[in-house]
């Protein structure tokens, strides 16, 4: 890597504070992913570092707003573990700095929440026997050095953006144990499952609804309905395993019903449907971005229930 320009090695770094613009989801996967770690999807640890016991504790959960008076402001308290204010307002400085414009209040607040998962996550892997030693962090910091080949480029780039390097390997150390618990989340989503093959017919007034019923129940051939409706796809839903159909009582119908059968029309957010299974599976590969999207259910699922089972204290304003 030697011989890159300073512009090229700070957009690489840039990716760093880049990852504010994405989805917190997202942001740890690029942030491993530029520190270098060799994980599945943003790394997977090294046999050493794999967790040894799991422990899950259950707090009440309680979210409260602290007075501002200590010797060391702070932002938010997360099961004990402290945000400075001095922390919370560089990462709203490298935010502004990514998106490139003033701040609004629902980008402070997803600052804070980013923070807050990003610390759930890395309590959760060290509840889970993963640990993250300086020898890792600076094994990470190095490798990320010789993928650049400009150390003063890289300082320069800290100092532009409030780092330390101290700082800097405190928020790699994190972001290590947090992309870990992240991948033992997902990691969990198996890759075959449970699944039917469908197709639909969907309309958007229950009149026309009623009269395709009634062409079915008169026997015409659903597939040739079907295609009249929608000439593109003819209808045809692919595979899709529960908990993957956005209303859970069309899940529920279509999952009762045997190949070949039909259900009777039934109303959701999007229209009215008659859906018929073609096939089910009971062990069927997922899609990969089926998958994706059950990896971040599971994900959030995760760190809905972490947030109500934690202490949290909100302290900045």
């Amino acid at each position: 890597m030697q011989g890159w320009g300073k512009t090229h090695i700070a957009g690489i770094i840039g990716a760093v504070i880049m990852y504010n613009n994405l989805r917190w989801t997202s942001r740890i996967c690029l942030l491993v992913t530029v520190f270098g770690l060799v994980l599945t999807a943003c790394g997977k640890p090294s046999p050493q570092n794999e967790p040894t016991h799991t422990a899950s504790p259950v707090i009440a959960p309680t979210i409260t707003t602290l007075p501002t008076k200590t010797t060391e402001p702070l932002a938010a308290v997360v099961n004990g573990e402290k945000i400075t204010q001095m922390q919370y307002e560089a990462e709203l400085n490298r935010y502004q700095i990514a998106i490139g414009t003033e701040l609004a209040t629902e980008d402070k607040q997803r600052v804070l929440d980013d923070l807050i998962n990003q610390i759930l996550l890395a309590q959760g892997a060290a509840e889970s026997g993963f640990t993250v030693d300086n020898a890792l962090v600076q094994e990470r910091f190095n490798q990320l050095l010789d993928d650049l080949g400009d150390r003063k480029a890289f300082d320069e780039w800290m100092n532009a953006n409030g780092y330390h390097e101290a700082d800097f390997k405190e928020d790699l150390k994190r972001s290590i144990a947090a992309a870990w618990m992240r991948d033992h989340i997902t990691d969990q989503v198996p890759k075959e499952m449970e699944q039917i093959h469908a197709r639909q017919i969907l309309l958007y007034n229950s009149e026309n609804a009623n009269q395709a019923m009634e062409q079915l129940n008169l026997g015409n051939d659903f597939i040739e309905l079907a295609a009249q409706y929608d000439p593109i796809t003819n209808g045809d839903l692919g595979w899709f395993p529960r908990g993957y159909l956005l209303d859970e009582k069309l899940e529920e119908v279509v999952f009762n019903l045997q190949p070949g059968e039909y259900s009777d029309i039934i109303q959701t957010a999007a229209g009215y449907h008659i859906v018929q299974v073609i096939e089910r599976d009971g062990q069927h590969p997922l899609d990969d971005a089926i998958r994706l999207d059950l990896q971040e259910k599971a994900l959030d699922d995760w760190l809905a229930d972490r947030r109500a089972n934690s202490q949290i204290q909100i302290i900045t304003s």
